[in-house]
């Protein structure tokens, strides 16, 4: 798996301040993409343990709420494959710190679903450890600036514990 960036303090991507990482690659296409440079699987730099171990680090800090995932798309199987260790350590190292991811698929369909498109063997893993999941691909037409952590109203807020988030 490849990542394109990581924002160490970032506020816009889920409550308090958080770490982000956005991976590389993602197939939903979606127009008006703010992410389009991560479409492709190979772009930016490959996640390795040491990158691993330094967004570990940085959660270290108390004002740090947790970790944020986007993309790209952190649901495609294989970044799936890809992110199951780093949210594996984090749930045993921080279990107080909250985890968002952001995806363009369809909570109910694509990824509970074992029939479902992005549905892999570790899926359900996956979403065990995620406490906020903003599921549904980006609709250009849809785009309202005044939404709080999406960019369309057809996506959605869903909090799959009751951590608070």
């Amino acid at each position: 798996m490849n990542y394109a960036t990581i924002k160490y303090y970032d506020i816009a991507n889920g409550t308090g301040v958080r770490t982000s990482l956005f991976v590389s690659g993602c197939t939903h296409g979606c127009k008006g993409c703010f992410n389009e440079v991560a479409w492709p699987f190979d772009y930016g730099d490959p996640f390795t343990p040491e990158i691993e171990q330094q967004i570990l680090d940085s959660m270290k800090a108390d004002y740090i709420a947790g970790l944020s995932l986007l993309g790209g798309e952190p649901f495609e199987p294989q970044n799936q494959r890809g992110l199951i260790g780093l949210l594996r350590r984090m749930h045993e190292e921080y279990p107080e710190k909250t985890v968002w991811c952001y995806t363009g698929y369809t909570y109910e369909t694509d990824l509970v679903d074992p029939a479902g498109a992005a549905h892999c063997e570790v899926t359900d893993e996956m979403l065990s450890y995620i406490d906020v999941l903003v599921d549904g691909e980006f609709i250009l037409e849809k785009k309202d600036i005044t939404l709080q952590f999406r960019g369309s109203s057809n996506q959605r807020i869903l909090h799959l514990t009751d951590r608070e988030a």
